[in-house]
């Protein structure tokens, strides 16, 4: 398939500036792939769609306060670091975006807090906008991770245009994080709250988890008309022992696997074993997704509204057949569903 065929206007004031009110009474379109229907519900109805022994699958990732503000020495310009990963935790390495990217050169300091507590030398060029940071910190490394996090924001996706407030630092995490690493949220997740989930293991419903560590590269834009030559960044991927167990058994079971969010997805596709099980693993995925495709593993898939011509968009379409997701998506637009990170949601059954 082609780049262009994943293209339709949104209008902006259907992007998210905040999540609604309560996590789980965002709005969730369903949409059934046997029946070609298309439903208009509440997260919370969720609970309507399972049955006992059905499994739901998590991301687990915990975003962490990716983005910080530093100064330059010398000409005291304000600089924006966005922490992508830590390359080696002894000699406090950091992967990087800065911007603007043309003031900062191999050997700048960058200092950050309002008492330079803490300073940066950048020692490499890796992209354009990437460097390679060293933290100058001498302290434990305890010590320098609480001053980073300290000194560091939510991660807001650049569209939400207002300012990072308190309510964030809550509502950009999915109530089930632990494994911190993600630099964005795994966004189905966001609408899971305490009292559905309690409501649905009352009900047998099932969960286990996983782990995909999101990085920028899944929001990377593609800049190839031919899908097939799209090159997708690696993220940081662990399926546990006890979810290949759980997963298999409901497959086994002829039960529902949800896949809450397309990192679920693209974690589960990326360890299948040879008669279609999953396989525990833990290592990297670089896995792309797109029509037409044969998923193997889950059945059933919970995840938001995406943007024009992006790979999450391009999932989805690959799972729930490319003209009956654009329909659906000129339907959420029509009936002005909230669309991104703090938007509405959408089960694929």
């Amino acid at each position: 398939m082609k780049l262009s065929q994943f293209g339709f206007e949104l209008p902006e004031k259907l992007l998210a500036e905040y999540p609604s009110e309560l996590r789980d009474e965002a709005r969730l379109m369903v949409i059934n792939r046997k029946d070609q229907t298309i439903e208009h519900k509440l997260f919370k109805d969720l609970i309507n769609y399972f049955d006992e022994g059905d499994l739901m699958v998590l991301n687990n990732t915990k975003v962490f306060p990716a983005r910080l503000f530093g100064e330059k020495e010398k000409t005291g310009a304000r600089i924006e670091v966005f922490l992508l990963r830590e390359l080696n935790k002894e000699t406090r390495l950091w992967d990087v975006l800065v911007d603007p990217a043309r003031k900062i050169r191999i050997g700048n300091k960058l200092f950050f807090g309002e008492d330079e507590t803490l300073v940066a030398e950048v020692i490499d060029n890796t992209t354009s906008r990437g460097r390679t940071l060293r933290f100058l910190y001498d302290g434990p490394y305890d010590e320098f991770r609480v001053k980073l996090d300290a000194l560091g924001q939510t991660p807001l996706p650049k569209y939400i245009t207002r300012d990072v407030e308190e309510l964030d630092k809550e509502r950009y995490q999915t109530i089930f994080a632990k494994n911190e690493g993600a630099v964005a949220a795994p966004t189905a997740g966001l609408h899971f709250s305490k009292h559905l989930m309690k409501r649905l293991e009352i009900k047998g419903v099932d969960f286990t988890e996983l782990t995909l560590h999101v990085g920028l590269g899944t929001f990377s834009a593609v800049e190839v008309e031919d899908l097939s030559k799209h090159k997708m960044d690696s993220e940081k991927i662990i399926i546990p022992k006890q979810a290949e167990t759980m997963v298999n058994n409901a497959i086994d079971s002829k039960k529902r696997v949800c896949a809450v969010g397309t990192t679920v997805m693209r974690t589960l596709e990326s360890s299948v074993s040879s008669d279609n099980h999953l396989k525990a693993f833990e290592g990297w995925t670089n896995k792309f997704i797109f029509p037409p495709y044969d998923f193997k593993i889950a059945n059933c898939m919970i995840t938001n509204f995406h943007t024009p011509k992006s790979t999450l968009l391009m999932m989805t379409a690959a799972f729930a057949d490319y003209d009956f997701v654009m329909e659906a998506y000129k339907v959420a637009i029509k009936e002005k569903y909230k669309f991104y990170s703090y938007g509405d949601a959408m089960l694929i059954l």
